[in-house]
Order: C-alpha cells, then structure tokens, then sequence
C-alpha cells in the first residue's frame, strides 16, 4: 500500500500526517508503530489522520508512536490546522472534532497557532505533585534542577507504578525559571521524553497558575526542549480553568511517499 504523507512538527514534538478526504486509509498498530520508527520508519512522536466530518472544517484522529490511537495531542492539534490551511481546507480559522470534543484554533500573521483547549475544572493535589486532565492525563510534579533530572527513569517510576501503569500519564516535571517555566514531559504511548508536549505544557501552565507563580495572572510562558510555547486561560476560583489556549509554532518539514508493504518486508 503506498501512502502520501506530510511531516511537519511544533516545538519539535513531530507528526505524520495523512489526508484522508479522498480515501478513507486504515492503519494497523504495527504499521504505525512501523511509520514513526526513527530508524526503520519515517520518524514522528505520532501520527494523524485528516478525516470529512460533517459540519466542521475536518476530523483529527491521532495515534501515539506505539501504533495505538489516543488522547488529545496539543501540537498534534496545531500542526493539524497547519495542515489543513496546505490543503486549503481553511484560511486561517479551523472548528475541528477531535477525541476529546470540538476544538477551535487560529493561525495569525506571525504564523503562530492557537488552539483552545478544554476546560479544566477538577485537580487532584498530592503529598507532592497535582494530576489533572488537559484532554490527556497529566501528573506534574515542581522539581529543582529540572535541566539536570534523569527524566525518563524518574517518570517511568510514576508512569507504570500501580495507580498509572493501566491506563497510563503523561508525566512533567516543571521549574520557574525566570519569567517561564521550564518543563520536560514523558509521554506515554511514546514511552520517553519529547521535545514538546501541548497538552503537557497546558498542565504546567495552569499547575503554575494555581501555585501563583505563572507569568502574569491570566497567561503562562512555557519553555520546552523543542522551544518556547504560551498558555492563556481564565481562572474561576482556585482550580477551576476556561478559555485556555495553547499558542505556538508548527511547521511542515517535508512530505512524500512510502510503500508500506515494501517498507514492513525489510
């Protein structure tokens, strides 16, 4: 089977992404698994799937690396709309369905993209850390030295401990560092540390808001690996978030073609 792809990535949390509109395309675990192999494949933390949906500009169906579709995907969302405006299924609006909801997102002049997220009103605070859901779980724990931390042991610990080792968290370990905050994520379904994540990000933003050291009141600057991100969002009493969006940029790295049965034989 031959499919056409695009790459494109946001901070450098990077995708594989297919346009579905013509033919519907259906993917096993192992061929996606095999797709966003670094050595074997083409290389991504995840692929997706732009699908006709009635009413809206597109359906986003997203996978994480292990070849098993998941939770929402923050970057994920706005290489998407990136994606779709190359397609030219939007301008520069998008009202997209995703696993999680309806999900609007805007691309300015700039080229930055901003994509509203969920609303965010529970979140459970630990001896040390606070979980919450930001259309993936998240487990966020403030550390020191986080530059220095040994992240993938440190979170596969809490990842498949006996409370997360089921369904699984995406873990962030976070630091003030200045006038932003400094955050490495483990993902699950990846199974390491990305350059980025947007929904990890979202979480260190609103933790940081709730722990009254984000950068302003209404709005969270976020340092990443793969480059910097912002989070605004309203807050209602101590917990309880809305109109968060996610803002950044995502590029488009190259495209092309694979002969998949091909590929897997090797």
């Amino acid at each position: 089977m031959q499919i056409q792809f695009y790459k494109y990535q946001g901070t450098g949390n990077d995708f594989i992404l297919v346009d579905c509109r013509a033919q519907k395309v259906i993917l096993s675990t192992e061929q996606i698994k095999h797709l966003c192999d670094r050595r074997f494949g083409i290389g991504a933390d995840g692929l997706m799937l732009l699908e006709i949906e009635p009413n809206v500009d597109f359906k986003m169906i997203y996978y994480n690396s292990d070849g098993n579709q998941s939770s929402m995907c923050g970057n994920g969302g706005r290489c998407i709309t990136a994606f779709a405006k190359h397609l030219g299924i939007i301008t520069n609006n998008a009202n997209f369905l995703a696993i999680d909801g309806m999900h609007e997102s805007f691309i300015a002049d700039t080229g930055v993209i901003s994509l509203k997220m969920q609303d965010v009103k529970q979140i459970e605070e630990g001896n040390d850390f606070y979980f919450l859901n930001t259309g993936s779980p998240h487990y966020v724990k403030l550390v020191r030295d986080v530059a220095e931390m040994n992240v993938v042991a440190e979170a596969r610990a809490i990842r498949n401990n006996e409370r997360f080792f089921e369904e699984g968290t995406n873990v962030n370990f976070i630091e003030k560092k200045d006038d932003e905050i400094f955050v490495r994520t483990y993902e699950r379904g990846v199974e390491d540390e990305t350059f980025s994540c947007g929904t990890g990000a979202t979480a260190a933003a609103l933790i940081a808001a709730v722990r009254g050291i984000s950068t302003t009141k209404n709005n969270c600057v976020i340092k990443t690996l793969g480059g910097e991100l912002e989070v605004t969002f309203e807050k209602v009493l101590e917990q309880n978030f809305y109109n968060i969006w996610l803002k950044g940029l995502a590029e488009f790295v190259f495209q092309g073609s694979i002969d998949l049965d091909q590929s897997l034989s090797k």
